[in-house]
């Protein structure tokens, strides 16, 4: 099997800032990871990613966030998809 592209979405938000999200189901799990996803979910905000939400081999599940890294708990690709909007919802109500 090889992998597959479930999800490439961009909303453009205001003032040029972005959203994206895309996810890969793959046949093996991404080294660190214990599912079969790949994914990686992006705030761009004036043209720095502000909030990224990442699986990235040898890092497993993690969150980045006004530069720093964070682990992050992955359940099921719904709860990631949800966290990572409502945290976009958050920071851009400041």
């Amino acid at each position: 099997m090889k992998a597959e592209l479930l999800l490439a979405q961009r909303h453009n938000l205001a003032d040029g800032d972005f959203m994206e999200m895309v996810i890969w189901r793959v046949p093996t799990p991404v080294r660190g990871s214990r599912h079969y996803y790949k994914y990686r979910f992006a705030l761009v905000e004036n043209d720095v990613c502000t909030l990224r939400y990442d699986n990235e081999a040898g890092k497993g599940d993690h969150r980045h966030a006004d530069g720093r890294e964070f682990a992050y708990e992955f359940v099921d690709m719904d709860k990631v998809i949800a966290d990572f909007r409502a945290e976009v919802r958050t920071r851009r109500q400041r």
